[in-house]
């Protein structure tokens, strides 16, 4: 029984799921398109986010995305459901990032989980994935995928923030900081390849 998550990295390491995988495993990290893509994905498969995200490939950077109209937006989005919810938020949260960080650029050295939890439509996965992978923070992300991982181990927790809390204290004690955004990236990268192999109950 894997006790704590740096066995439970290790054990997903040794599969080597991630050779044929870019450096962060997540596609065009450090971008603004990590940004949509976060919202894009919320209820719904990545396969369809990723079609919205191919009918957005000329607007995926902050000062043309926000020229978007809201109606053009949403037919855009489309693939991935719920536009007319998620393109409404989309484009204030662009603004948003323009008005208080001018650039991308200022948006990643300076934001924080805080400014970003108070965005409509962005909770603690979104928020933890937009940090990790657009701004390549110290931050662990906790998805449907990693819960069922750890209920498969016997390990289950109450809330979101115990389940951050664990899966960063094992990596954290074993790993320098200077890894630390590189192994939270792979880490959730392995979770979500080693679940699409497995059937859990």
């Amino acid at each position: 029984m894997k006790k704590n998550t740096f066995e439970i990295y290790k054990f997903l390491k040794e599969k080597d799921l991630l050779k044929n995988s870019s450096k962060y495993w997540w596609p065009n990290v450090g971008s603004f398109e990590i940004v949509v893509g976060s919202i894009l994905t919320q209820n719904t498969t990545w396969i369809n986010a990723q079609k919205s995200l191919e009918n957005l490939e000329d607007f995926l950077v902050l000062n043309k995305f926000i020229t978007l109209e809201e109606l053009s937006l949403k037919e855009m989005i489309t693939p991935s459901g719920f536009q007319n919810q998620k393109a409404p938020r989309l484009l204030q949260l662009a603004k948003n990032i323009k008005d208080d960080f001018r650039t991308f650029r200022g948006f990643q050295s300076r934001v924080t989980r805080e400014w970003l939890l108070s965005q409509k439509g962005i909770g603690p996965e979104s928020a933890d994935g937009i940090l990790c992978y657009a701004c390549f923070r110290d931050e662990m992300i906790v998805d449907t995928y990693t819960k069922r991982l750890l209920k498969s181990f016997g390990i289950e927790f109450k809330n979101y923030g115990e389940y951050k809390a664990f899966l960063e204290e094992g990596i954290k004690a074993n790993f320098e900081e200077k890894e630390l955004t590189l192994v939270f990236t792979r880490f959730h990268g392995i979770i979500v390849e080693y679940n699409k192999l497995q059937t859990f109950k």
